[in-house]
């Protein structure tokens, strides 16, 4: 691979495969695509979905690929809505609520004809920029677009006229292959090591199913009330430690690391203090956590976290394992807040700290099956940490490799 020295005189990238010579081509993103936004049949009529064209959402845009949608609609509500059936290798982004949670940059390109909702924009050539190059400028730029280029108050949202105005720079086609080719065999590899740690993570759910379900029926387990085995903690920041945030696949993370910025007000002395092996309560919608999330801080250091999360001190470790495991389930976590949380006028949930602590889940009766379970359960979870380590080292040469062979 050549590293090119006159960066700073003409339009190419730092490295590049031998054989390539002179400036990229430079343009934007409507005179290379036609744009196109979706929609959402209503959900009054159910035989809407009843169908089997692709109905893809800006959730399911996790892989370079996307084969097949969670919802499926009929032809009639296709034609009846408007959607147009996008053919295979279509280029789709996430546009809609760039404020949350791996949405930012976002993006896939279909293996299969399909529709998509209104929070996606699909791309369609009309140039000379193919999608699968589109895809790995955008994987490049995405997040900083994200941060720098949406706009609204409580969603953060892109528009086609945002969009089409970005300046792209591409090289010829054959350049353009050579490139898509040499990114998609580091997202094969990314592929293979996510599905990985989800083995790893249908593991712990397995056993955490199994072990409920047999506990319960020889009456070696019980439901236990949280407010009897966790305490709020109701420490201020005033030592200003770093503030974190709270994720779904990473837990209780660096915020500038986990969202590319500090969204943290200038003084955080009122902030939560958490400590090692607290449980952080969220009251976000997250994904498919639409009541918040439940998290175990394994950071040594102490860390701080929005005044708005519950932070909790549980009775012993093992407990914050068992519950962040079991809070790792969508089901558990939802079966659990729903009978505590109130909507507000504006959809918002309303619950207090205290208020989380009122309702049950079922545990071991013996402390001491309780320590087996949570050093069987830390075990397995030490073995996803390094096989989520080593997907962030992939990721983190793919971002270099984006850096330095795109413009």
């Amino acid at each position: 691979m050549a590293n090119n020295s006159n960066k700073n005189k003409c339009n190419v990238p730092h490295l590049r495969f031998p054989g390539f010579m002179g400036d990229w081509n430079i343009s934007t993103i409507g005179a290379e695509f036609d744009l196109y936004s979706g929609n959402t049949p209503s959900r009054l009529d159910k035989q809407q979905f009843m169908g089997k064209v692709n109905w893809i959402s800006s959730g399911e845009l996790k892989e370079h690929y996307i084969s097949s949608s969670k919802e499926k609609i009929t032809e009639v509500a296709a034609n009846n809505n408007s959607l147009k059936i996008l053919p295979i290798g279509t280029f789709i982004i996430a546009i809609y609520g760039l404020e949350a949670e791996g949405v930012r940059g976002t993006c896939s390109i279909t293996k299969e004809a399909s529709t998509i909702s209104q929070a996606c924009m699909a791309f369609m050539p009309k140039g000379n920029v193919t999608n699968e190059f589109l895809y790995s400028w955008y994987k490049k730029h995405g997040n900083l677009i994200g941060i720098r280029y949406a706009q609204g108050t409580k969603q953060q949202n892109l528009s086609y006229d945002i969009i089409s105005q970005f300046r792209i720079s591409f090289p010829s086609t054959q350049e353009q292959t050579k490139l898509e080719r040499f990114i998609s065999l580091l997202d094969e590899r990314i592929a293979t090591q996510n599905k990985i740690i989800k083995k790893y993570e249908s593991l712990i759910k397995g056993i955490m199913v199994e072990l409920q379900k047999q506990g319960l029926k020889k009456g070696t387990w019980k439901k236990v009330f949280l407010n009897d085995i966790l305490t709020e903690r109701n420490e201020r920041n005033s030592n200003l430690y770093q503030v974190f945030s709270v994720s779904v696949s990473q837990g209780i993370i660096n915020q500038v690391d986990h969202l590319g910025r500090s969204f943290s007000a200038k003084d955080t002395s009122k902030y939560n203090v958490v400590h090692y092996g607290d449980l952080v309560y969220t009251k976000s919608p997250t994904g498919s956590f639409p009541y918040g999330i439940v998290k175990q801080s394994l950071n040594r250091e102490r860390v701080a976290v929005s005044p708005l999360y519950g932070v909790y001190v549980p009775n012993s470790l093992a407990i914050g394992v068992y519950l962040h495991k079991y809070f790792m389930s969508e089901i558990n976590t939802h079966n659990y807040l729903h009978p505590l949380i109130q909507k507000g006028a504006k959809n918002t949930i309303n619950i207090t700290n205290q208020r989380f602590l009122e309702n049950r889940v079922p545990m071991p009766l013996d402390s001491n099956e309780l320590l087996l379970i949570s050093k069987l359960l830390r075990s397995v979870n030490d073995k996803i940490r390094h096989e989520q380590n080593m997907l962030q080292e992939y990721q983190k040469q793919k971002q270099y490799l984006l850096r330095q062979m795109f413009i």
